[in-house]
């Protein structure tokens, strides 16, 4: 699919909410819908007020079923429990695909997600950077060629706002390391180093966690042995880069039959 995209963006008035409407305004996508929480002061007011070049008779909506309506791709980076109350409504509405960039799901939410990627493409990534899932790749064959004595240690810095922690960017490193070890993460994770019995465990995943001021995300991997450190590391200079990614995995969910995806599937990885 080359043309035109039909798009709906949940939490348009937000950060990330605004970029993803900038970007699919400059790559001449149609912005068909938007919502907005019920409270917010954007409801009712053209798009355009928010976002250059976006449609003046579009506003942006409460209602999902409304804002999704006429929509191809339903575009979602809020909070996990709008997110999961947005899903409910989309299939009823005519969407066909949906990229979740929302994070802090727990497991409950994620089997959640899961049944609705029964009836929608839906692909969810924490991080929709392609150096971030470089990364990953990148962090995952270095856990398989590397021994259990080389300490994994994940560190992530994000802006002083963001609430969930560790970041979904760090858990998505944390998954490809232990996936590196053959085991899942919950099993080689570590816990956090605080009070005066903190040791670490041999063969665990560590995390560090970062909030300052308006970082856009940062993320470190070490591998330490005894005699040598390796860091991988990426750095977000531009919040614009994930609304880029986000959109190249709308365009591939919209080729895709109903299922759970995410960018390594985009990105063939």
């Amino acid at each position: 699919m080359t043309g035109t995209m039909k798009l709906a963006i949940a939490g348009v008035a937000g950060r990330m909410g605004r970029q993803l409407a900038s970007a699919a305004v400059e790559a001449g996508h149609a912005l068909t819908g938007a919502s907005e929480a019920p409270s917010s002061d954007a409801l009712g007011a053209p798009l355009s007020n928010l976002v250059h070049g976006a449609p003046d008779d579009v506003q942006p909506q409460s209602d999902v079923a409304k804002a999704a309506s006429g929509a191809d791709v339903w575009l979602d980076f809020t909070r996990p429990g709008a997110t999961l109350d947005a899903l409910k409504h989309l299939k009823a509405a005519g969407v066909k695909a949906v990229v979740i960039g929302t994070t802090g799901f727990d497991a409950a939410q994620e089997a959640e997600i899961a049944e609705a990627a029964g009836e929608l493409a839906i692909v969810k990534a924490g991080n929709f950077s392609l150096g971030v899932n470089l990364l990953c790749a990148l962090t995952k064959r270095a856990a398989e060629s590397l021994g259990e004595d080389w300490d994994i240690e994940i560190l992530e810095t994000h802006h002083r706002r963001k609430v969930d922690a560790p970041s979904g960017t760090a858990l998505m490193l944390g998954d490809a390391a232990a996936a590196g070890r053959g085991a899942g993460l919950k099993a080689l994770r570590q816990a956090p180093y605080d009070g005066p019995d903190a040791a670490r465990e041999a063969g665990k995943i560590g995390f560090s966690v970062r909030r300052s001021g308006g970082v856009i995300g940062e993320h470190e991997v070490t591998f330490g042995s005894e005699k040598e450190v390796i860091t991988l590391a990426h750095s977000a200079l531009d919040r614009s880069v994930f609304a880029h990614g986000a959109l190249a995995a709308a365009r591939w969910a919209l080729r895709q039959p109903a299922g759970l995806y995410d960018m390594n599937d985009v990105l063939g990885l």
